[in-house]
């Protein structure tokens, strides 16, 4: 829940800085000189890269959220019970282990997307976020091209 808090607020702030950039951009196109009219218009582009990056971002998240509570929803979702430092943090080692046997799995079965969505979770686990992303796009794509997501 502390995530989704945490994506929600950080959304709307940069939504907040969107419509305030956006509005930068529109005064200085309205002050009409050639150099002013070039700034507003390179401005107002920043607004629309963050709000396509936002979109792609929150397309993403929802759709590995919903293959999470399909996977959950079929008992198949990886049980969190790595060891920890004293900190909190997942242990390297712990996670290098899961990780070796969710790739094991995942070259097994290379079009199933739960052994896809599991893989992302043990790189995420082993702190390879680039990764974790790709393998959880992955588990996306084959999903979605599947009949009915089996």
């Amino acid at each position: 829940m502390r995530a989704k808090i945490t994506y929600f607020v950080t959304a709307a702030v940069l939504v907040f800085y969107f419509v305030l950039v956006g509005s930068r951009g529109l005064m200085l196109i309205r002050h009409g000189t050639l150099i002013t009219v070039t700034f507003g218009v390179a401005v107002l582009i920043l607004p629309v890269i963050g709000v396509w990056f936002l979109w792609k971002n929150t397309q993403f998240v929802r759709r590995a959220n919903a293959l999470a509570a399909e996977l959950d929803a079929e008992g198949g979702l990886p049980v969190d019970d790595l060891a920890r430092t004293p900190s909190g943090r997942i242990d390297r080692d712990a996670a290098d282990a899961v990780f070796t046997q969710r790739r094991e799995e995942t070259e097994d079965a290379p079009d199933d997307w739960r052994t896809w969505f599991r893989l992302a979770v043990a790189y995420q686990d082993a702190r390879d976020t680039p990764r974790a992303r790709k393998a959880m796009q992955r588990a996306i794509a084959l999903h979605q091209s599947s009949p009915s997501g089996v």
